[in-house]
């Protein structure tokens, strides 16, 4: 499942009470948990906020953010400049969530 990096909107939110780009919303538990560690891995100070729910059977989401409001996602995926913990390129189908291999170029990758 491909996530927000094609999306296209790049919005700014206070969460926390801290002015922060929008990296992704209403997302679930575990995404939130890569995202962080790996964008604090790379330097950014991440924000996440719970997601109101309309009803309580519906699953709880998040927004995550970083303070760093002039991030682009986009950008920083397709022009590597995210590296994982062990000093690898993070390459768009590793963000997605849809390979464990950070070799991969977007063009090369079956969704």
């Amino acid at each position: 499942m491909i996530m927000a990096l094609d999306s296209g909107k790049h919005t700014e939110k206070e969460i926390n009470g801290v002015r922060c780009k929008v990296v992704e919303k209403s997302i679930s538990s575990e995404r939130v948990t890569f995202l962080k560690d790996l964008l604090e891995h790379n330097g950014f100070t991440v924000q996440v906020e719970e997601d109101k729910r309309k009803t309580e059977d519906d699953p709880q989401t998040y927004t995550l953010g970083v303070t760093d409001i002039t991030f682009n996602p986009v950008l920083a995926v397709y022009k590597f400049m995210l590296k994982t913990k062990d000093g690898r390129k993070v390459s768009p189908a590793y963000y997605n969530q849809v390979s464990d291999d950070t070799r991969p170029e977007y063009w090369e990758v079956k969704a």
